[in-house]
């Protein structure tokens, strides 16, 4: 291992450019290849580059990369139905990856990855970085803490903006993006499953594409993204999770809401203000908690809060001590069954078994 830690960006567009200027941040890094088919996105990676830092070699196909052997890491940031074979291959190298959200578009594809890294040696992280905002981390600590009690119910609501313009528009289409309740959503579900700690069971969906890019239309296919639904998660436990999700709803103050109730109190999180509420019971609105939340680590804000920069801060030390991921292939793949199950619920309108998709 090189005294500094190599990274190769597969797929340079916005996020592949939000990896590498957080990289940039980072003491120890140093982005040694990029590699992007659209020469565009390739302009953009190089223009984020630090000045002062040996230019990165360019590469339009991964497999070039992978065999000039000038990195110790992958960043796998290509459209999210591209991400298996990068994958596959980083591992066949050796090498160790952070690969972008979702794992991959479909359960069995994150199965086959989660098989294939049995065997590796390298950490392989999955670029779930909601767990990392500040204001989230320090809602999970008080829910750990037992400041709520035992949590009964965990909502998250984002209201949002709609679905950005990638390259070829890629992400209008179920079949590239693994659908809406996967692609953006699989961050909540992450999130779900964290704090409750314990196995999804059943999950139940209404949902639709009811407002946006009804009138896009593609090589003669009409865009099918889903723009918003409410998805209710079941547990092990007997706790109940549930997100509100709405893609024509940027006049929200704050985009993300998160609320853990437990038999004891309350702990809320809302994003961007990075305020965290704590509320006990048998007390009353005036007595809750308010708490400005900050993380003075971070070095880099970005477009995630600082949570990107906190991410490869983790993965950067799991390569150094040989440490385990914080977030696993196996989280990577719980998230999207969860996505995948909604959508079915959504399909089929019934109650859908999380089991029905993880071991079928």
């Amino acid at each position: 291992m090189h005294e500094a830690i190599r990274y190769g960006v597969i797929g340079t567009g916005m996020m592949g450019v939000e990896h590498i200027e957080n990289l940039a941040a980072i003491a120890g890094t140093v982005v040694t290849a990029v590699c992007d088919p659209h020469p565009p996105s390739i302009e953009n990676a190089l223009a984020a580059c630090p000045d002062d830092a040996p230019p990165p070699r360019v590469f339009s196909d991964h497999r070039d990369l992978l065999d000039a052997g000038v990195c110790d890491v992958t960043v796998i940031a290509t459209p999210n139905h591209l991400h298996v074979t990068p994958l596959l291959d980083s591992m066949a190298a050796g090498l160790h990856v952070l690969v972008e959200k979702p794992l991959a578009t479909t359960v069995a594809d994150c199965r086959t990855l989660v098989e294939a890294a049995r065997d590796h040696a390298g950490v392989v992280w999955v670029g779930l970085e909601y767990r990392y905002m500040p204001p989230v981390a320090r809602l999970i600590d008080e829910v750990r803490a037992g400041a709520i009690g035992t949590l009964r119910m965990l909502s998250i609501r984002e209201h949002r903006f709609p679905f950005l313009h990638k390259v070829g528009d890629w992400n209008r289409f179920t079949a590239n993006t693994g659908g809406t309740l996967v692609e953006p959503c699989c961050h909540h579900f992450d999130l779900m499953n964290l704090i409750v700690g314990e196995r999804p069971v059943r999950v139940m969906a209404s949902g639709g594409q009811d407002v946006n890019h009804l009138d896009e239309v593609y090589d003669g296919r009409r865009s099918d993204i889903l723009d918003n639904a409410f998805v209710i998660v079941e547990y092990g436990g007997g706790v109940r999770t549930m997100l509100d999700l709405s893609m024509f709803a940027e006049a929200s103050r704050n985009s993300e809401e998160l609320v853990a109730v437990g038999d004891a109190g309350k702990v809320e999180a809302l994003i961007p203000d990075d305020i965290v509420r704590i509320g006990r019971r048998g007390t009353h609105w005036h007595d809750v908690e308010e708490h400005h939340v900050v993380d003075d680590r971070i070095a880099h804000t970005g477009l995630h809060h600082g949570s990107s920069y906190l991410e490869h801060v983790g993965l950067l030390d799991a390569i150094r001590t040989g440490g385990e991921p914080e977030v696993s292939l196996e989280d990577g793949m719980l998230a999207v069954a969860i996505g995948a199950a909604a959508h079915r619920s959504i399909d089929d309108g019934r109650p859908v078994e999380v089991a029905e998709l993880l071991d079928p």
